[in-house]
């Protein structure tokens, strides 16, 4: 399907989105990691050379929270930061930007995770994790707020939370008690290797949870991972691999590139938009968030291919348009913004 046909419908998904900002039936409810990004005021230098950093909320599945509400969404996040300043700093990060916190628990015992981001030149990211253990390794199944949970029409959560116990067994009982309640089940692995004791426990762990997932975001680079090398571009290994007959949408980010899509039904591809990247970081999640949203207002896009593919798009641009700020949070776009961005193209 060429660009020209995906613009064309960009105005009446447009519309869309603005009714879909009136409509606070759907719930996201997102589990996992919040945590403070530092990243460096200069990019292209290592740890040891930046001049200084700037402190940024962070942690995927609390970027695809906020992500949600500031496209004008309803959300909430589920999950465990210190009792201290940046614990606290966090909690009232959520409650400016309209999510749900009321199932974010403190420890009194251990710190909030903390991350230092290196940025090469290109904008493209490596980690340093400060966890030893972090409040969010240590959530408690006891400690769940097992009412929000069943009030989500999609449950999101990432392969972090999987790395450790207690916060295991949480997640996974998590998972449950959103399945059993009717949630879809979104899953983006957002690999950080270093997190995990080794390659072969990084590569169970994440499957270990995959056949139950009904929507799946994965990088490239993380096909190639789950895969043991394969060639991420190659459909054959994407459909046999990691297709399961529970899934009713594998979405494989491309960067800068765009976004390949696979359905029982169909598959495709869909461009972005060509920005001036400064910091990735956030960029992924600010694609679930955007998917994400226009999924639960539209449960046909499963099914009708042109309107998977402007959804998608949509989801491109939140992308394109987070990548252009730095930082995690502070960086993800509002409905307006991306609003803006979508009359542009269609102009």
């Amino acid at each position: 399907m060429a660009q020209e046909s995906i613009s064309g419908n960009l105005k009446d998904l447009s519309l869309n989105s603005n009714d879909m900002a009136t409509n606070k039936s759907n719930l996201f409810v997102c589990f996992g990691e919040m945590l403070i990004d530092f990243i460096p005021t200069v990019g292209g230098v290592s740890l040891a050379e930046a001049p200084a950093f700037e402190k940024a909320p962070g942690g995927a599945p609390a970027n695809v929270a906020v992500c949600i509400s500031k496209l004008g969404g309803s959300s909430a996040f589920i999950g465990k930061v210190g009792e201290d300043d940046f614990g606290r700093l966090l909690a009232d990060i959520l409650k400016q930007h309209n999510v749900d916190n009321s199932g974010l628990r403190f420890d009194h015992d251990a710190r909030t995770a903390l991350a230092f981001v290196t940025l090469t030149a290109e904008g493209e990211r490596e980690f340093v994790f400060f966890r030893n253990p972090s409040a969010d390794m240590l959530l408690r199944e006891s400690e769940l707020n097992i009412d929000l949970i069943k009030k989500a029409t999609i449950f999101h959560y990432g392969s972090i939370s999987l790395i450790n116990e207690p916060c295991r067994s949480t997640q996974l009982a998590a998972m449950d008690i959103a399945k059993r309640s009717g949630s879809i089940l979104s899953y983006d692995p957002n690999l950080r290797l270093p997190l995990w004791p080794s390659e072969d426990a990084a590569r169970s762990g994440i499957m270990s949870v995959w056949n139950l997932a009904e929507i799946i975001k994965v990088s490239e680079d993380e096909i190639s991972f789950l895969t043991g090398g394969d060639d991420p571009n190659d459909d054959e290994v994407v459909l046999k691999k990691l297709f399961h007959p529970n899934l009713k949408l594998l979405l494989v980010t491309e960067g800068s590139a765009g976004c390949r899509y696979y359905t029982k039904e169909f598959k495709g591809r869909v461009n972005s938009l060509k920005v001036k990247v400064v910091d990735t970081t956030g960029a992924g999640d600010a694609f679930v968030g955007g998917i994400l949203k226009c999924l639960a207002s539209d449960s046909d896009l499963y099914q009708d291919e042109k309107r998977l593919r402007d959804a998608i798009f949509f989801a491109n641009v939140c992308a394109a348009l987070t990548v252009t700020g730095r930082g995690g949070i502070p960086a993800l776009p509002t409905q307006d913004a991306v609003q803006r961005k979508l009359s542009e193209v269609t102009a």
